[in-house]
């Protein structure tokens, strides 16, 4: 194969990290790809940025919410000076965005793989009932609400605690009103309304990432049990897991949803062995590196599935296989920054 030029955002590689990295890694590690990377940095700290061995070129571009516009605009700039081939957008909130502008993309030669915009609003925190209605799935009781009077409306189908979440990222625990209302505050200052106030529900929490092909088939997917989490409610450490239960939901998504591209599925499971749907992330997560380790490189197929290539589905990982989480000093230089910085490349 040709020497592909690949650009990933994602490149936060912090204590809730951005899954540019991982998937940098999962393509590196491709026996098959042959890739020069190019970072999409919204930052001058993003870590990622100064990684050289595993980024070789980084540009800033503008946040999601400055348009639709800015981003292209730096991105045909970007794409003169370097040829993309693959763009693989890794946050949440700039998806929308690029699936938007996915027809311009391909028009300046540009490909990516991506769920439709159908599939990206269904599962949408605040559309998760009625996602589980439809496709057959438990999820916990849910209201999106734009106030805490909103929530007083509807308390009464309620018992404390509640999990208040965001749109985009960020869940609490509320034990009672009053951390609700500080939750409320903290998380719509941050990314805005609705925020969607969801039923706490007790058991275990596990994770499967998954890959759709947008015609109904998995073409993989790894589960795993959370075996530290941080106060942001982030893996901090996780193993695989052995698990047709989580296998099965997980093939009942992607067929009925007909998903196309990265996926990963928050899901608790009870006492009673019940699964419960609590959020679909409807890219690859940080986690993702761990299912390359158990033998599934989804990294690597998603590039393949973006570039047309019949890709097939996995048939098997490695449970027992764990990641564990650290921190660590990079060094850099003062003029990296500054070059980042002033230049917006580096």
């Amino acid at each position: 194969m040709a020497k592909l030029t690949i650009a990933l955002s994602g490149l936060n590689n912090i204590d809730s990290p951005g899954p540019g990295i991982p998937v940098i890694r999962g393509i590196r590690d491709s026996k098959i790809l042959d890739a020069r990377i190019i970072g999409l940095a919204y930052e001058n700290l993003d870590p990622g940025a100064y990684m050289h061995e595993l980024v070789d070129k980084t540009y800033k571009v503008p946040y999601p919410s400055d348009g639709v516009e800015p981003l292209l605009e730096r991105l045909k700039y970007i794409h003169e000076k370097e040829q993309i081939d693959v763009m693989i957008p890794n946050f949440d909130a700039e998806l929308f965005t690029f699936m938007k502008s996915e027809k311009i993309l391909q028009e300046m030669g540009i490909q990516t793989f991506l769920p439709t915009l159908k599939q990206f609003e269904e599962r949408h925190k605040a559309n998760l009932p009625e996602f589980g209605e439809k496709y057959g799935v438990k999820v916990p009781y849910s209201e999106p609400i734009t106030s805490v009077q909103d929530f007083m409306n509807h308390k009464d189908k309620f018992e404390f605690p509640v999990v208040v979440k965001g749109k985009f990222y960020d869940a609490y625990i509320a034990y009672d009103l009053d951390q609700l209302n500080m939750y409320f505050n903290k998380i719509a200052a941050k990314w805005g309304l609705p925020i969607v106030i969801q039923e706490f529900v007790i058991g275990t929490e596990v994770n499967v990432v998954a890959l759709g092909d947008g015609k109904g088939n998995t073409i993989g997917a790894v589960p795993m049990r959370k075996t530290y989490i941080t106060d942001k409610g982030k893996a901090w450490g996780g193993i695989t897991l052995e698990d047709p239960s989580m296998m099965k939901l997980t093939a009942k998504i992607i067929s009925q949803t007909q998903w196309r591209g990265g996926m990963e599925l928050e899901l608790i499971r009870t006492a009673k062995n019940e699964l419960y749907l609590i959020e679909i992330n409807p890219r690859l997560p940080a986690w993702v590196y761990l299912a390359v380790a158990a033998g599934q490189n989804l990294p690597e197929a998603l590039v393949r599935l973006a570039l047309g290539e019949q890709v097939e589905p996995f048939q098997e990982y490695q449970s027992g296989k764990m990641f564990i989480r650290y921190s660590y000093d990079m060094i850099t230089e003062l003029h990296e920054f500054e070059q980042l910085s002033t230049k917006g490349e580096l």
